[in-house]
């Protein structure tokens, strides 16, 4: 558990790149905004999150694997994982901060996603 990390994870930094070629500027994880959103865009008033499927019980084939050993503490904590980035994000929204969730299976086909995203920006 120690090596996952929270933050400059492997799916987030490919959106990063991406985004960043294509000219748009972010703040990453600020700790001042409620679940420390992946990617800030402060003048569109926009956050992006970007998920693990196993991590946040993604509805795709690799967020609904289910560990073997101790199937109720992970069950327990994955729950929680889920409850916590609702809480988040609707506290993000009444702040008045509009939020996007990119998946890391989404990130398979990095032009779809990162024209979502562009549109989601953009709007």
């Amino acid at each position: 558990m120690s090596a996952i990390r929270s933050s400059n994870t492997q799916p987030e930094v490919q959106l990063r790149r991406a985004l960043h070629a294509r000219g748009f500027r972010y703040v990453l994880h600020r700790k001042d905004l409620p679940g420390r959103p992946d990617l800030t865009f402060p003048s569109r008033r926009k956050v992006i999150f970007v998920n693990g499927c196993f991590w946040h019980l993604h509805e795709c084939k690799y967020g609904q694997v289910f560990p073997a050993t101790r199937p109720e503490f992970w069950a327990q904590k994955r729950s929680a994982t889920v409850a916590r980035d609702a809480r988040k994000s609707s506290e993000l929204e009444e702040l008045g901060w509009s939020v996007l969730t990119v998946w890391e299976c989404e990130l398979r086909d990095l032009d779809r996603t990162v024209a979502n995203v562009i549109e989601f920006l953009e709007s």
